[in-house]
């Protein structure tokens, strides 16, 4: 706990103005296994049976609300060399069934570099009746010297991939869960730090908002803190803590 707690320390003196709503999470992160408190969601590779017709394409988790034709671009950052990319994320009105059976919201996710597009992603939503917003998959190609190449496409329900939760309805501090599951491939796993923090982008400022750490068995070096705010929808803040150099930031957001 010791080394991730100095991560965060580091980071905050990376991203400048940020410094403070970091610093503020690190009583949470050290105290988190005080505040540790069990989920009914999957962890890791836990099996999970999910009824189809408990889900919904049409997304509105008050945190993270995916209306068809809302955009988001977010200006990423690489504070190691100073190098900026341009993230677009676009929910379609487009949907796909699912390899276990649920139809999902197909949300385009597009990085370019100085107008050429470097990664493409379609990748899967869904929405439980209990408004949590669960994560089925993507379908993601890179693109390297031109030609693009596949780059860690799955789907829940395929080759033993299974879905995992994006973000709960009702967060509580020390909740844990996994993000997604496709054996050595995509293990993303999420923990929630603090409910009330704060976070200033280009976008603007935000309050009262969610602060998670995700984190990978896969990459276990790695680290990452995201904030999510009410009626933003995507997380309006990513920082690398551990293992990576990246901040994405919301710089504009139209629905």
């Amino acid at each position: 706990m010791a080394e991730r707690t100095l991560n965060v320390k580091l980071a905050a003196a990376a991203v400048g103005g940020l410094a403070a709503a970091l610093i503020l999470g690190l009583s949470v992160v050290a105290n988190a296994g005080a505040t540790r408190t069990s989920s009914r969601f999957p962890k890791g590779s836990e099996p999970v049976n999910l009824n189809p017709a408990d889900f919904s394409a049409n997304i509105d988790n008050r945190r993270w609300p995916m209306t068809v034709g809302s955009r988001w671009i977010y200006r990423v950052t690489d504070f190691s060399d100073g190098s900026t990319k341009r993230d677009v994320i676009r929910v379609t009105d487009q949907t796909q069934m699912m390899g276990d059976g649920i139809e999902a919201r197909v949300v385009s996710d597009i990085v370019s570099d100085h107008g050429k597009p470097t990664e493409a992603t379609k990748d899967w939503y869904a929405q439980d009746s209990h408004g949590n917003v669960w994560y089925f998959g993507e379908d993601t190609v890179e693109y390297k010297h031109g030609k693009a190449v596949d780059n860690g496409s799955w789907q829940a329900g395929v080759d033993g991939a299974m879905p995992g939760l994006a973000l709960p309805a009702k967060p509580k501090v020390g909740m844990s869960y996994r993000e997604e599951y496709s054996k050595g491939e995509a293990e993303d796993q999420s923990r929630v730090l603090a409910l009330d923090e704060q976070a200033e982008v280009g976008a603007g400022h935000y309050t009262h908002v969610l602060m998670t750490e995700d984190f990978s068995p896969i990459e276990p070096k790695v680290s990452e803190l995201k904030f999510y705010a009410k009626g933003s929808g995507q997380a309006v803040l990513a920082v690398d803590v551990s293992g990576g150099s990246e901040r994405e930031e919301l710089v504009k957001y139209t629905h």
